[in-house]
């Protein structure tokens, strides 16, 4: 519980320091971009070597697949719906889809670490660094937004502290939901994320950073998937 508890909040904290760093100083699209597209491949490879692999292992082809299914669904939906809410919020609700689309992959992200914590087991370096690494672009993308459009600074952190909060929440839960879950539970959740992260990804993570960092986006996807993977196999 209490490793949940820690290694949940050191990944949820680059929410923090993202909207910090957007409200200390004005970030390119380029540099968001870089940043963004390099989590992004940390993602993918998370997803490879973490996710699905580690959910066959525990729960099995169809555990996982169930998963996959229900993951990709409920973001997409939830995705579709903060597209409505937003549009009829107009320029006020700026920066708003960012941080409750961070809040909707971080939630099975954390899950996952604390299922892998749960026992007594050890912290996926790979996947910490893959959900550290993607959060700061989201955080300092929204809160950006926000700050143009007159938020204040003050409201700005503590949102982020309300998004960062959840997802310590959902680590702490993975890990309670671990120790009295079946394994094909937990093959299930594994699923879950892996399909929630795989649309978050082609739908906007990927798309956002090709259009800010353009041609080293590619570049950059490349780096992130091989620290990740090299992570995931190494250590």
């Amino acid at each position: 519980m209490l490793y949940a508890l820690l290694w949940g909040g050191i990944a949820a904290s680059s929410l923090l320091i993202g909207a910090a760093l957007a409200v200390v100083r004005q970030w390119s699209e380029v540099a968001i971009g870089v940043v963004l597209a390099f989590g992004a491949g940390a993602l993918m490879a998370s997803v490879a070597f973490e996710l699905a692999e580690g959910g066959l292992r525990d729960g099995g082809p169809l555990a996982v697949g169930a998963g996959l299914a229900a993951g990709a669904l409920a973001y997409f939906f939830a995705d579709r719906g903060v597209e409505r809410w937003s549009g009829r919020k107009g320029a006020s609700a700026a920066g708003a889809p960012l941080a409750i689309g961070a809040l909707l992959d971080g939630i099975p992200e954390q899950a996952v670490l604390g299922i892998g914590l749960a026992g007594g087991g050890a912290v996926s370096i790979a996947l910490l660094v893959s959900v550290f690494v993607s959060n700061l672009p989201e955080s300092i993308g929204a809160s950006a937004d926000m700050l143009a459009v007159g938020r204040s600074r003050r409201f700005v952190l503590l949102l982020w502290v309300g998004v960062a909060a959840v997802s310590v929440l959902a680590a702490v839960a993975g890990a309670l939901v671990a120790d009295i879950a079946s394994p094909a539970l937990a093959g299930v959740v594994d699923g879950f994320a892996a399909g929630a992260l795989l649309v978050m990804l082609v739908d906007a993570m990927i798309p956002e950073a090709r259009q800010k960092a353009r041609d080293l986006a590619g570049l950059a996807t490349v780096v992130g998937f091989a620290v990740a993977a090299a992570l995931s196999l190494l250590v």
